[in-house]
């Protein structure tokens, strides 16, 4: 029996749960490869929707509720440089003992980067240990490590002091745009905050995380014949060039951030003075204040392209994930699980990234969280993505552990530290 459970007043049942974790290691991943045979992507409302009865199903001997909350439309620039609106799917709340002292909130997302027409559908072994497939770490695997840490917690007495909250939104690739209002109000109701992104295959967690922003600027020209009229003509991919360059300068302008056009189009043919052109670009940032340095410089060189005769540009976008910096009670909340880990023989360490997830919509709300407590995995966000199988149940005894030491009271310190 581990020292942390020995602590435990039940720690025989906690030794039990925690030990028929390992028993549901099949049933993990077939779950996982069932669900990964099914498109969610983004946009995909469909997909998105049979994959929300399929968890609904997954979570019901937990006897816990379940509520939806539908979120508003979306914008997105499309190809010809207008604004359009996009339908977003809707969060699933699954909650337990809303009204318990002890609250925690468990984050993940059902959507993939996968639309319905990409070539990637199927899940496949790679070898005995490794499975490639659409989700399997980002983050379907991750629910099913949230759902049986769950399970495990829920077999012990120990339950009964904690109530616990999962929230799985449908937009998490596309930046949780339409959830992050959700994200940020229930943070505010809890304690601590897990959220089932996938570890890195090694096992090391994520740390601090970069912000993030995503923009399009479009610019309006006049189009004209490029032999008869050239100096009629307004030529939008010349200024849109500038843009792009001033942009790109911005890159250092702040320790560590960075600025990536990323995508352009514009034009119609070598002979015709394009009128219309536009870009899609990423920034990251370290730091909360440098998002008002960072929009205060692009509101400058849009002002400015914009005084020139005959053009017009357009900005639309803006930072959706703020810097995940690591308060004290952050910090604590890592160690803390550092512990379990130990505890469990399993060497968890913390790496900062440039990548966002909901950790940093949480953090921002106050919330002590850590964001990476999912299967170990790799290549995310390709069709060379995969999970280690073996970790489903490594990772799902992690979790049953922190939630027990959280209600046997070895994270009161974390929730002090938090209120002040």
């Amino acid at each position: 029996m581990s020292s942390i459970v020995n602590a435990f007043s039940n720690k025989d049942a906690c030794a039990a749960a925690l030990e028929q974790v390992s028993e549901r290691q099949l049933e993990m991943v077939a779950l996982v490869e069932a669900w990964s045979k099914i498109n969610s992507g983004s946009r995909n409302l469909v997909g998105l929707d049979t994959m929300e009865a399929e968890i609904v199903k997954a979570f019901e001997p937990l006897g816990a509720e379940v509520a939806y909350i539908q979120l508003p439309d979306g914008e997105m620039v499309n190809a010809k440089g207008q604004v359009e609106t996009m339908k977003n799917g809707r969060c699933i709340r699954i909650f337990k003992r809303p009204t318990a002292n002890r609250k925690v909130l468990l984050t993940g997302h059902t959507d993939t980067v996968f639309a319905v027409d990409h070539p990637f559908q199927a899940p496949k072994y790679l070898d005995d240990i490794t499975l490639n497939g659409p989700g399997v770490a980002d983050m379907k695997g991750g629910i099913i490590v949230m759902l049986n840490a769950l399970k495990a917690f829920e077999e012990t007495p120990d339950a009964a002091s904690v109530g616990w909250e999962v929230l799985l939104s449908p937009d998490e690739e596309t930046g949780s745009l339409a959830s992050g209002a959700i994200l940020a109000e229930r943070a505010k109701t809890a304690d601590i905050g897990l959220t089932y992104e996938p570890a890195l295959a090694d096992g090391t967690l994520a740390g601090a995380r970069k912000g993030s922003g995503n923009y399009t600027v479009v610019v309006q020209g006049k189009a004209a014949h490029a032999g008869r009229e050239f100096h009629v003509g307004r030529n939008a991919v010349v200024a849109l060039s500038q843009i792009v360059g001033e942009l790109a300068s911005l890159t250092g302008g702040r320790p560590e951030l960075t600025v990536n056009p990323a995508v352009v189009q514009g034009g119609v043919a070598a002979n015709v003075v394009p009128d219309m052109a536009w870009c899609r670009f990423n920034v990251r940032l370290k730091e909360p204040e440098d998002a008002i340095w960072f929009e205060n410089k692009v509101q400058n060189i849009i002002d400015k392209a914009n005084a020139v005769e005959g053009y017009s540009v357009m900005l639309h976008g803006g930072i959706n994930r703020p810097p995940k910096a690591l308060t004290p009670a952050n910090l604590l909340l890592m160690e803390k699980i550092k512990l379990c880990g130990a505890d469990l023989g399993i060497d968890v360490n913390y790496v900062p990234t440039g990548g966002c997830c909901e950790g940093n919509n949480l953090a921002a709300a106050g919330l002590p969280n850590v964001d990476t407590l999912g299967v170990r995995g790799g290549k995310i966000h390709s069709a060379e993505e995969f999970a280690l199988i073996d970790s489903f149940s490594e990772r799902a005894k992690l979790s049953a552990l922190i939630l027990m030491a959280f209600a046997n009271g070895l994270l009161d310190d974390v929730v002090k530290a938090k209120a002040h």
